[in-house]
């Protein structure tokens, strides 16, 4: 009867794997339509008739508002570029309308930088902000049009600070926005320095928005790239640190909170962007759906006041790039909480430090794989051991068991007691063989959404065909491989009882191999080398236990 329940648990631990797989896939398809192909993005025209959305009053915050803008010509786009981005921005409010990340490709064989912001029609994603009072230079007729002093921006050898100032003014206010961007950083400065030249007070209110379509963005990636991954806005307060808004949510509430030190931020797989007020500041908290469906997130401030012949500063963050923890903290705290590891994040934590530590020493991700691999089946070597020791203490006593089986056919109760007593005569625990499946589902968990999540993996080489981690194997030599090493270790366990349980676990490899053939490389190489060290382990005992049963019989 034990022996049942151990092979039933065994096949309900395989089982809850298989489940959890069909589950993701399941998430995937639901929450990632089709996206469109990256030549037909490329193929699409801005379009030029777009007006930006901006907040209409104060006591509106979680209500822009369409505006108009002048017929009138307006400047070229300024073109920023550093080492590690390159960024346009909208004379016409001074709006971020595109970000492209140098250091990131679009694809594994493209040269085309990834990009992260764009004003195309049907995946805008673009950066807004401004200021509103009653002199401008942001009002209900439309945002304010800057002038530069040149319309080309780049980072030269030796400089590691870029200034990009817009200048705005009329009879009594100025206005000078400034992005700083600086060497390898993807966070900018955005400072607004307001003059008033009048004889009386200034009152405007500062807003920050991101807006975006409904739509993943542009990848070349196969499906199960994306599994399961988030894809929306998020916000943070002292409060809650990090707390998600998805675009569903958006659609049924309208977020209307009051939060000092926080950010808004748009996540996607594997980069975001946010806006990062002053942490003194406090902002009104906002969502909106535009008429042009653009899924927004903001903030608005309470009333800045400049008084006569007097300048202020309200200085901001724009962060704009890969979701690397360290870059994220460093912009916001809590910022690094966009990259979303799931209910096993302390093991996720734990796996990522140690590889992050193994590839500053070795370069080289799928061999951080392989070690940490060897790591934690070191950690868990004497667990595992005994384990190991019971099932094949097990195996050696599948003819007794058989024996008992036969000679109690009749009665189950004496068959359960003579098999108790015979488990306590050979200090066999059956239980324990379940122990490996266990420790195994965990791990692997919190090792797929580090490779889910890590924008590290993605485009990392291993060795000879693997060309990228986060991808699949194109070959699908290593699923196959992990499928035998599967089926490898199974013939080292005691077979079932039951004819049915054994045909079912003999098939259990070719399930997981079928599974998880589309599953990114980086986790089927865990996986393969974790199962060959098991098979190794388990077979090293099996013959130590033999060597010491024949030693005992000489």
């Amino acid at each position: 009867m034990l022996t049942q329940m151990f092979d039933y648990l065994r096949i309900a631990l395989y089982a809850t794997l298989v489940v959890l797989v069909l589950i993701l896939y399941q998430t995937w398809e639901k929450d990632h339509p089709q996206p469109l192909t990256s030549k037909a993005v490329l193929q699409e025209e801005k379009n030029s008739s777009y007006v930006p959305n901006i907040v209409d009053t104060p006591k509106d915050y979680a209500k822009p508002v369409t505006t108009s803008v002048s017929n009138a010509p307006k400047p070229s786009f300024i073109a920023v570029k550093t080492d590690a981005i390159s960024m346009e921005i909208d004379p016409q409010g001074g709006n971020i309308n595109e970000v492209k990340l140098l250091k990131y490709n679009e694809s594994l064989h493209s040269n085309t930088p990834y990009i992260l912001l764009n004003d195309l029609q049907q995946t805008r994603n673009i950066a807004q902000s401004g200021l509103i009072g009653l002199e401008g230079p942001d009002t209900k007729q439309g945002q304010a049009l800057y002038t530069v002093e040149q319309t080309q921006y780049e980072l030269q050898p030796g400089q590691n600070e870029l200034q990009v100032k817009l200048n705005w003014q009329n009879t009594n206010i100025q206005v000078t926005k400034t992005f700083t961007l600086k060497r390898n950083s993807y966070v900018i400065d955005v400072d607004y320095e307001v003059t008033n030249h009048s004889d009386k007070p200034y009152d405007a209110n500062l807003y920050f928005q991101l807006m975006r379509t409904n739509s993943p963005p542009p990848t070349q990636q196969s499906g199960f790239m994306n599994l399961a991954t988030y894809f929306g806005a998020a916000i943070s307060s002292p409060e809650k640190r990090f707390q998600k808004i998805s675009f569903k949510d958006m659609q049924n509430n309208k977020l209307n909170q009051t939060i000092t030190g926080g950010w808004a931020a748009m996540i996607q797989h594997y980069f975001v962007s946010a806006w990062i007020p002053d942490k003194t500041y406090t902002m009104q908290y906002f969502t909106n759906i535009t008429h042009d469906d653009l899924y927004t997130v903001g903030m608005i401030s309470p009333k800045i006041n400049v008084n006569p012949n007097q300048s202020v500063h309200i200085p901001a963050k724009f962060y704009a790039g890969p979701a690397i923890a360290k870059d994220l903290e460093a912009a916001a705290p809590g910022l690094k909480l966009t990259i979303d590891y799931g209910w096993f994040w302390f093991i996720s934590d734990l796996i990522f430090w140690m590889m992050q530590h193994i590839y500053d020493l070795i370069g080289n991700w799928g061999w951080a794989i392989v070690i940490v691999t060897i790591i934690i089946k070191l950690a868990f070597y004497k667990l595992s051991a005994k384990s190991y020791r019971s099932m094949s203490a097990m195996k050696k006593l599948q003819p007794k068991l058989s024996a008992l089986k036969e000679r109690f056919a009749d009665d189950k109760q004496k068959f359960t007691q003579a098999t108790l007593e015979l488990y306590k005569k050979e200090k066999v625990n059956p239980m324990s063989g379940c122990l490996p499946i266990l420790i195994q589902i965990p791990v692997f968990i919190g090792l797929y959404w580090v490779l889910i999540e890590s924008v590290q993996f993605r485009q990392a080489p291993w060795i000879l065909w693997i060309h990228d981690l986060s991808q699949k194997d194109p070959f699908y030599v290593l699923p196959v491989l992990m499928g035998l090493s599967m089926f490898f270790q199974q013939r080292l366990n005691p077979p079932p009882p039951d004819p049915m349980q054994a045909k079912v676990m003999m098939f259990m490899p070719v399930v997981f191999t079928v599974l998880f053939i589309n599953f990114p490389a980086g986790l089927m190489l865990y996986w393969f080398v974790n199962n060959s060290l098991s098979f190794l382990q388990q077979w090293f005992i099996m013959r130590k236990l033999e060597a010491s049963k024949t030693k005992k019989i000489s």
